[in-house]
């Protein structure tokens, strides 16, 4: 088996738990900027952002990638929106797995707070398409890593 690292180090193994999903199928900048629309929020408002993307009814701000995408109704600070269905659907995935290690390790789930979540390129699955006159043209397909990283905060009074 291979061993994976994260690309956060140095965490409090007694508060924090990390999940992550590796060479998954979806597109790695759309998670990307998925990620970094939910990271720092709580784990259930992160959840229900997440749903409400997947329903179509909050868009994702794209800022990196954002070349001919539209803009969205309801974004703030950015006008490039998408709705990442796929993207948000898997991230949603690697985020209850977090909060099931989370539950596993006694954590309080109600006040968890998401610390990192990245997404980058994996590897990529070559394929070639048949083409006239004996030609061929690539046709690649790049995997994505995500990982979420959530730690427990104290209660606010």
């Amino acid at each position: 088996m291979p061993k994976w690292g994260y690309s956060i180090t140095e965490l409090d193994q007694e508060r924090t738990v990390k999940a992550s999903g590796r060479e998954v199928r979806v597109s790695h900048k759309a998670a990307r900027e998925v990620c970094n629309a939910i990271n720092s929020m709580m784990l259930s408002e992160a959840k229900e952002f997440l749903q409400q993307v997947m329903e179509k009814k909050k868009p994702v701000a794209f800022r990196r990638f954002k070349k001919k995408v539209g803009h969205r109704h309801g974004l703030e600070k950015a006008f490039a929106g998408r709705y990442p269905v796929k993207a948000a659907q898997k991230v949603l995935e690697v985020l209850e797995g977090a909060e099931a290690n989370a539950d596993f390790k006694g954590l309080d789930i109600d006040n968890l707070r998401i610390i990192h979540a990245s997404a980058y390129p994996g590897m990529k699955i070559k394929r070639y398409i048949q083409r006239a006159f004996g030609r061929s043209s690539p046709r690649f397909e790049t995997l994505c890593h995500i990982e979420v990283a959530l730690e427990q905060v104290e209660e606010l009074v």
